[in-house]
């Protein structure tokens, strides 16, 4: 039996799983939601505030909820998080006007329950130290369906219903998910490790800390090529190319996963720093800019390293934690990611915008990633 099938047949493993996919469908439906419905009557920057004050809500709120998770229970925290949550999506939704709309956005994001940190401090629990890497392999390679369902979800709800409908699709699938998952058993025994706390948390850690900087430079990278993406298609003249590269890429980052499930290096502290290598290395092909067919297996290559890098930075999170703070300390890692995506998704814009050419955007991506694994390989006895 293969360590993913052993993962997916642990006791409590299927609920929790995709009870935590459900609840986590708006982080891939909601930025669309959102400017769907304020282009009815918005500008398009104006539409792009409110999935900025999403964004930021996000980044804000997940470690907050991580740490009363750590410090009480997830069950109280995920469902006064829903709460907030919806109300966010209700203001946007009911209440007109472009201040109540930003300040509902801001809400849905900030009250988004931290489904990614809740459930990486379950596995070890669920599936046992051994296979540990497979279960966080697996929840990063099913993560991509967020991505992809989120935006079709959205689409056929503003096609059925109209514009409300899309918000109302994301806030009902994260109520039903969160209802899921906090009532499961092993949800409601779950409890924090007893210790001292310190108000910095887990980022008090050194080690924790060269992590989230390596997460952000990674992030960057993935940012910036999906505005390189987007702008090569246009060059193209079929911007709708885009989304098919883009879906690429995560085909890469699932059969990633897939593969890494299967076989994985012994001691995969030691091993990060060449993995975020690899990754680097598995960009630089898309500098070609060659014909579509070969960009689409170009963005394959580059998405394939992510998962096993992704996971070996979820293992060293976990061991660098301090006591008591390993939900706060995965919140951090998918805040680094997405502050470091949106920052290099507005860099490469920039930067296209002023030199107009292709080229920059895809140049950004490996030497982000090769920074960070130049801080990895320096600090990797730490």
């Amino acid at each position: 039996m293969s360590a993913a099938t052993e993962v997916l047949r642990a006791r409590a493993v299927p609920r929790v799983l995709l009870s935590s996919l459900l609840g986590r469908l708006p982080t891939g439906s909601a930025p669309l939601a959102l400017l769907l419905f304020a282009r009815e009557t918005m500008s398009i920057s104006l539409a792009g505030v409110l999935v900025g004050a999403f964004t930021a809500g996000l980044a804000i709120g997940q470690p907050m909820a991580a740490r009363l998770a750590d410090r009480w229970r997830q069950p109280p925290v995920m469902l006064t998080s829903i709460a907030t949550s919806t109300a966010g999506f209700a203001l946007v939704a009911f209440v007109p006007g472009v201040g109540p709309a930003i300040v509902g956005a801001l809400l849905a994001g900030l009250g988004a329950p931290p489904f990614e940190s809740c459930l990486r401090v379950l596995w070890k629990g669920l599936v046992g130290e051994a296979l540990l890497p497979a279960a966080y392999t697996i929840d990063v390679t099913f993560q991509e369906l967020i991505f992809v369902a989120g935006p079709v979800a959205t689409v056929a709800s503003v096609a059925i219903g109209g514009p409300r409908a899309g918000l109302f699709t994301a806030a009902i699938a994260q109520v039903l998910g969160t209802v899921m998952f906090g009532t499961a058993p092993v949800v409601r025994r779950w409890r924090g490790a007893a210790a001292a706390r310190h108000w910095a948390g887990p980022l008090r850690s050194a080690r924790l800390r060269l992590l989230l900087a390596a997460t952000v430079l990674v992030g960057f990278a993935v940012g910036a090529t999906i505005v390189a993406v987007t702008n090569y298609a246009e060059v193209r003249g079929a911007a709708a190319e885009s989304g098919w590269l883009l879906a690429a890429q995560a085909f890469g980052s699932l059969l990633g996963g897939l593969a890494f499930t299967r076989r994985q290096p012994k001691d995969l502290h030691r091993a990060l720093p060449l993995i975020v290598l690899v990754l680097a290395i598995g960009y630089l092909p898309m500098l070609c800019i060659g014909p579509l067919p070969v960009m689409v297996v170009c963005l394959v290559l580059s998405g394939f390293t992510l998962p096993p890098m992704l996971t070996s930075i979820f293992i060293t999170t976990d061991a660098a934690a301090p006591a008591g703070t390993a939900a706060e300390a995965f919140a951090w890692v998918a805040t680094a990611f997405a502050v470091g995506s949106a920052l290099g998704s507005s860099v490469d814009g920039a930067l296209v915008g002023t030199t107009g050419t292709v080229l920059v955007g895809f140049l950004l991506a490996p030497l982000a990633i090769g920074v960070a694994a130049g801080l990895l390989f320096l600090r990797r006895d730490r």
